[in-house]
């Protein structure tokens, strides 16, 4: 019996970011061959994409690229879309739907799937764009508006916040009419949103990769090492499982695969605030505890992937998810179920988790070996000398030691 090996290249499309490419790279290096049910033998390593002239007719080396450039870097945005539509390079994400389908476009798509998306008004530019057709469009068109009568027929507090996302950045709290009118103006050219706030019990993240979810305790209030806190039951089982769907059906129906969804949690009922992220926060200085199941999730999905021969489906297609929207014999406990079967048909998620038992049986183990290794704890503090301040690094050396400690303990049944 012939046995066939097969080669796959992983490339990293990255910014400023060392921590986590290098545990992936770790971790990739200690997957050693895999074997799938046809007897064929994969051997998976990585490279740092890097930025340059590319012909249009050459061909990418990649099976798979893992992007976190290429949202705000357009150069690299569209090498991937070529790599991507002439090659049949993998991409997680798809610059194909972040491109079109910003915050906005997934606040309506995911209202018209019946989630319980506050209340949001999308309010007209304070300052005109740079173009010298608006004078002209904007005093034939423009309507005018009163911005205090929408805020308070809203009701106060409020959120302002671009349409597009982008990191929390010209995010502002409104409490009051003074308080609006001063977001308003410091908005500039920024399209914002104004959406109604919700009184929560629990503020959850979620972080997806392909089938992989994990819902965690997120406290935005605090600074960034302390935003997640670690806590395992802080939601209902109902609670928890629905924003597990949430999550995935965000991801599933705008074909992206590495994504964090926001919800807020009052009297068991989910409400998602914020759900499209290209470059989800997996940086092992926020997600400390939760770091090594983010690494395993993203080495395992991507094997899948490569290994599979997986096809890549960049386009959204809304008739499925829009049938189920749509049917008025369903009440939203149904339409969650059948959103959650939507979303495993598109991730394929029966079939990964019987590769997963199959060809990656061995991963706990050599993550928990990597986590616990002086090898990790090189990196770790190299990314905290990297962030913090030289008088703090005994601190957080203390802090995301222990945490990750606490990891260890967890998971100690994990180890060889």
């Amino acid at each position: 019996m012939t046995t066939t090996q097969r080669d796959h290249l992983i490339g990293l499309l990255l910014g400023a970011e060392e921590d986590w490419p290098t545990a992936f790279e770790a971790l990739a290096r200690r997957l050693g061959i895999i074997r799938t049910a046809d007897g064929t033998s994969h051997r998976i390593t990585t490279e740092r994409v890097t930025i340059e002239p590319f012909n249009l007719r050459d061909k990418a080396r990649q099976d798979l690229c893992i992007d976190r450039l290429a949202y705000w870097y357009y150069h690299p945005r569209e090498w991937l879309k070529k790599a991507s539509l002439m090659d049949d390079v993998y991409l997680l994400n798809s610059p194909f739907t972040f491109q079109s389908m910003e915050k906005h476009s997934a606040y309506c798509a995911m209202l018209r799937l019946g989630l319980n998306v506050p209340n949001t008004v999308l309010v007209p530019y304070k300052n005109p764009v740079d173009n010298a057709r608006w004078a002209y469009t904007s005093a034939k068109y423009n309507q005018s508006f009163d911005l205090d009568a929408l805020a308070d027929e809203m009701g106060y507090p409020l959120y302002m916040k671009p349409f597009d996302g982008g990191g929390w950045r010209g995010v502002s709290r409104v409490d009051d009419r003074e308080g609006l009118h001063t977001s308003y103006d410091e908005s500039g050219e920024m399209l914002m949103h104004l959406q109604e706030s919700i009184d929560y019990d629990v503020f959850a993240r979620a972080l997806t990769i392909g089938p992989e979810t994990m819902v965690m305790k997120f406290r935005p209030e605090m600074p960034m090492h302390d935003r997640y806190e670690v806590s395992h039951d802080f939601l209902s089982e109902k609670a928890g499982t629905e924003a597990i769907t949430i999550s995935q059906t965000v991801n599933a129906f705008f074909r992206w695969e590495f994504n964090s969804c926001e919800m807020l949690v009052k009297d068991d009922i989910v409400y998602p605030i914020d759900y499209a992220n290209a470059c989800p926060d997996v940086a092992v200085t926020s997600l400390h505890y939760y770091f090594p199941w983010a690494m395993k999730s993203l080495l395992k999905w991507s094997a899948y992937c490569v290994a599979t021969d997986r096809v890549a489906k960049s386009q959204v297609d809304t008739e499925p998810w829009f049938a189920v929207a749509d049917n008025d014999d369903l009440d939203y406990a149904a339409k969650i179920v059948a959103y959650q079967r939507l979303a495993d048909q598109h991730f394929d998620t029966e079939r990964y988790r019987e590769f997963c038992d199959q060809s990656l049986g061995h991963v706990d183990e050599f993550v928990y070996e990597y986590v616990t290794s002086p090898e990790f704890r090189s990196m770790l503090t190299s990314t905290i000398q990297q962030t913090y301040p030289t008088h703090e690094w005994e601190r957080f050396e203390a802090h995301f030691g222990g945490l990750l400690g606490m990891w260890a303990t967890d998971n100690a049944h994990l180890a060889g």
